[in-house]
C-alpha cells in the first residue's frame, strides 16, 4: 500500500500488434520499474486497439482517475498510427503542425545525405494536438509530446525508453518505491498463506505478494516481495516473511530466485 502523497499512473499500451500477439509488449515492465523509483506507482496497464473511437474514450477515462498517463505507441508515420490524433480529439483541440517539431525533422530530413523527403508521412510525425509539450528522441528524433497530464510515447521499445528518461526529470513524484524479496526452494504457496495474511494485517502500508515459481531442473518454490515507500517497513516485512518461512520448514533466501 502507498502513502497517500504518491501520485499515480496508467498505462496504455496501444497497438493491434499487441492484442493479436504478433508483438510482445516490451516497455510494461520498464516504465513500471522506472515510475516506481520516481514515486509514481503504476496502478493499472491496458492494451487497447488502433481504434479511434476506443482510444479516445479510454484516454478521457483514465486522464481523469490517475494523476498521470502514459501511452506507447501508435505515433509513427503510416495511416494505422493515429494516438496522436486521438490524443488531440481526447482533448478537444486541433490535430495541426507542431512549429518545433516540424522544423526539428524538415531539417533533419533535408541535412541528411542524400537528402531526405520530408514528405507528408513524416510530416504526421510533426503533427500533434494543438498546446503539446514536447518530449525529445535522441534515437531517432521525431518526439513524443505531454498533453495536460497525458505523455505520449514511441512503441519501439528503444525510442520508449529513451522518450521516458527525457520525461523523466518533468515528473514529479513521492517517495520512491522500494521493494525486497525473500524466495524458499521446496515451500508452496498454499502452505504459508495464512500466515502471509497475518503479516500483512501487521503491516498494513507494506504490499506483500506470493509468486510461485518453477524451474525445470530442481522444482520450484515461492517467492514473496514486499514493497512500499518507508523502507523500514518494507525491510521489517521482509524479515517477518523470512521468520515465518523458516518456521513452515523453508529455507529463505533474501532476493529473486535463480
Amino acid at each position: 500500500m502507498t502513502a497517500p502523497s504518491n501520485p499515480t499512473a496508467c498505462l496504455l499500451i496501444i497497438g493491434d500488434e499487441v492484442l493479436s500477439g504478433r508483438t510482445q509488449d516490451a516497455n510494461l515492465q520498464y516504465i513500471a520499474r522506472r515510475l516506481g523509483e520516481i514515486g509514481i506507482p503504476l496502478r493499472e496497464a491496458r492494451v487497447i486497439p488502433d481504434d479511434r473511437a476506443v482510444i479516445v474514450a479510454t484516454v478521457n477515462e483514465v486522464r481523469a482517475k490517475y494523476d498521470h498517463v502514459f501511452t506507447t505507441g501508435g505515433i509513427g508515420p503510416t495511416h494505422d498510427d493515429i494516438t496522436s490524433e486521438c490524443i488531440a480529439e481526447a482533448f478537444g483541440v486541433p490535430w495541426e503542425p507542431h512549429p518545433e517539431a516540424w522544423a526539428r525533422l524538415e531539417n533533419y530530413y533535408r541535412s541528411r545525405n542524400p537528402p531526405g523527403e520530408f514528405n507528408a508521412a513524416r510530416q504526421r510525425m510533426a503533427t500533434m494536438p494543438r498546446g503539446a509539450t514536447l518530449i525529445d528522441n535522441v534515437v531517432s528524433l521525431a518526439p513524443g509530446f505531454t498533453m495536460g497530464n497525458v505523455h505520449v510515447l514511441a512503441g519501439v521499445p528503444r525510442i520508449c525508453q529513451a522518450m521516458f528518461e527525457a520525461l523523466a526529470p518533468r515528473l514529479r513524484g513521492g517517495p520512491p518505491v522500494v521493494s525486497r524479496t525473500v524466495h524458499a526452494h521446496g515451500l508452496m504457496e498454499g502452505r504459508i498463506a495464512e500466515g502471509l495474511a497475518e503479516i500483512q494485517r501487521r503491516w498494513p502500508e507494506v504490499s506483500i505478494g506470493s509468486y510461485p515459481y518453477y524451474r525445470p531442473e530442481g522444482g520450484g518454490g515461492v517467492a514473496v516481495v514486499a514493497k512500499g515507500t518507508d523502507p523500514d517497513q518494507v525491510q521489517a516485512a521482509a524479515r517477518d516473511v523470512a521468520a515465518f518461512m523458516r518456521a513452515a520448514g523453508g529455507q529463505p533466501v533474501e532476493g529473486e530466485p535463480a
